[in-house]
């Protein structure tokens, strides 16, 4: 999952995306309004996290941008507005949930995991393919009953090839969907996760490589 992070108190928004990136998300940060507006028209997210008193362009017409683009980027508006006035005007501009200031970082985490499921056709609560199990609760993985311990993004790499249920994905897709905007779009790091992901899931090789093309999981 990716998700973007729109709030203009910086130590807040990077504690946010600290926590989230520890649970395997690929997350960006935006600390005004026309920031996270020009990140939203360059990248796919599955989420938006949201301050609703954003500098430069108000969160109140990020949220209303976001709703007539069509995207599918589900929108947590976050407001320090705890009347309900307030929390039936935020969903009222096209907000798919709405959380008050000061929260629980787990309350968040659950929120965003409930998002992203409607952002997307809904994951089956295990993802099986050629002997592999992958739980994305419990973040673990399993490969003919043998317990594979796998750091944050090959956990997520491993992921997005399983639910691509044998079909082709790009690097280009997995550098999308498991890293952010900081990564170099050049950079090997695909290739050596893949490699690594190979060695941690043992013989026999599971992951394919479609040369010009990408990797699957045949």
């Amino acid at each position: 999952m990716r998700v973007l992070i729109a709030e203009d108190e910086r130590m807040l928004a990077d504690s946010i995306a600290e926590g989230l990136r520890a649970e395997a998300l690929a997350v960006d940060v935006a600390y005004d309004g026309d920031a996270a507006l020009e990140r939203l028209g360059v990248n796919d997210y599955d989420v938006l996290i949201l301050d609703r008193d954003l500098p430069v362009v108000h969160g109140d017409d990020v949220c209303r941008a976001v709703v007539d683009s069509g995207a599918h980027v589900r929108v947590l508006m976050l407001t320090a507005a705890s009347d309900v006035p307030a929390r039936v005007a935020g969903l009222r501009l096209g907000a798919d949930d709405y959380l008050v200031k000061p929260f629980a970082f787990e309350e968040l985490l659950a929120r965003v995991h409930a998002l992203g499921r409607r952002a997307r056709p809904a994951d089956p609560p295990l993802l099986e393919r050629a002997g592999v199990r992958l739980d994305p609760a419990r973040r673990e993985v399993y490969r003919d009953g043998r317990y594979v311990h796998l750091a944050r993004k090959e956990f997520g790499v491993l992921a997005e090839l399983l639910r691509a249920d044998g079909a082709v994905v790009s690097a280009e897709r997995l550098l999308e969907k498991v890293w952010d905007e900081h990564t170099d779009p050049f950079t090997n790091t695909v290739r050596v996760t893949i490699m690594k992901l190979r060695r941690k899931l043992g013989d026999p090789p599971l992951i394919e490589t479609v040369p010009g093309v990408g990797y699957r999981i045949p």
